[in-house]
């Protein structure tokens, strides 16, 4: 069975759902309110350097996911990129993660793996059990003075709470490595398309079976032309907004050129609080198999988004929470309409699990025109 479907957002969710059903014989409309693909991973080229810029900040591809990563590759050569931060506090430079040199440098010691796990059991403070909030759990994990130093200022700038309004489950795992391994991720595979991800998305959607309108605003009257809508855009647009807006972090970039090299590495964190911005990003990093010159440089800044930001975090505290709930349930209520991606299921999601899903979705999809049946509205649960 062959039907119309329409896509909305030509992001990671919608590219690699629209090809999967194209590659299954189904008609695609793909419509994206921006002036291009890849949605918040949009690279392109700075004219006055050259220097590939990930436009509305970086992006670093890692996963354990073998299939996901055959995916990508068939789309676009993935250049070999190690992920290494460090962290400016308290007048000196850290590697982050916080690992065994980080320790041995903060605290002036020359410990092995074991008496540094020793050492912070020893700094951790146990006595609120079991911790009701991000500053306890972090307290309970590596003491006061780490969490001090590379923590609480970057958290309370990213989200713009203190931290101990911050739910405890964050912070799941230590934050540290015993070892000198300063490799950002820990995944299998990691690396950075060499023509940027916008070059690997508009490679996704290059099917005749695909037509794209860019500059193009969804109206829900449109998804009565179509058999079937797949929509990345905000859970609560698609009500328009009607019982309020989710929450979520935005951020701006203050971004200026540099002659030479600016700091070294791609990035750098600014965990003080008396810092306004929370890192600096040096773009030309992102692709060591380029030679530049010159540099691109963002200072990055996390505040509240606005009705007419970008949105890139959801926030889900307690209010948040709440009135998920409730479009949740009035999602699932729907039918001719699959939300998908960052947006449309309100929950961060890297890279990799937003192309997992969108495989799975469209796999789903397919599946059940198979068996003559049209699939009803369906959402990853929050």
């Amino acid at each position: 069975m062959s039907t119309r479907s329409l896509i909305v957002g030509a992001g990671l969710s919608g590219a690699v759902i629209a090809r999967h059903l194209a590659d299954h014989g189904h008609q695609i409309t793909v419509v994206e309110q921006r002036s291009h693909v890849a949605g918040n991973c949009h690279t392109a080229r700075d004219a006055q350097t050259g220097v590939m810029v990930h436009v509305y900040g970086p992006h670093i591809f890692h996963t354990d996911d073998a299939e996901v990563w055959d995916y990508v590759n068939r789309y676009a050569t993935f250049r070999p990129y190690t992920h290494r931060v460090k962290a400016t506090t308290g007048g000196q430079v850290y590697s982050l993660p916080v690992n065994l040199h980080t320790i041995n440098q903060f605290f002036r010691t020359n410990l092995s793996p074991q008496d540094a796990q020793d050492f912070l059991a020893q700094q951790a403070d146990r006595t609120r059990t079991p911790p009701q909030n991000f500053e306890e759990q972090a307290l309970s994990l590596i003491g006061a003075q780490l969490y001090e130093a590379f923590f609480k200022g970057y958290t309370q700038k990213q989200w713009g709470v203190h931290p101990t309004q911050l739910p405890a489950a964050i912070l799941k795992r230590l934050p540290v490595r015993f070892s000198y391994d300063d490799n950002y991720f820990f995944h299998a595979f990691q690396g950075i398309p060499e023509h940027g991800y916008t070059a690997l998305v508009a490679q996704i959607l290059d099917h005749p079976a695909i037509t794209l309108h860019l500059n193009t605003a969804f109206r829900r009257p449109q998804a009565a032309d179509f058999d079937h809508v797949f929509y990345s855009g905000p859970l609560d647009a698609w009500f328009g907004f009607d019982i309020g807006r989710l929450g979520y972090r935005t951020l701006d970039f203050e971004c200026f050129t540099h002659a030479g090299d600016y700091q070294g590495c791609a990035m750098m964190n600014y965990p003080s609080a008396d810092v306004p911005w929370t890192r600096v990003t040096e773009h030309k990093h992102f692709a060591p198999w380029e030679k530049h010159e010159s540099s691109v440089v963002y200072r990055e800044y996390s505040r509240a988004c606005g009705p007419q930001d970008t949105p890139y975090y959801p926030i889900r505290l307690t209010q948040e929470q709440a009135l998920l709930q409730h479009y949740v349930a009035r999602a699932e209520q729907e039918r001719g309409v699959t939300f998908v991606g960052r947006l449309g299921t309100y929950r961060y999601l890297d890279m990799d699990v937003t192309i997992r899903e969108a495989l799975d979705t469209a796999r789903h999809f397919v599946a059940q025109l198979a068996k003559g049946r049209i699939m009803p509205a369906f959402m990853v649960r929050p």
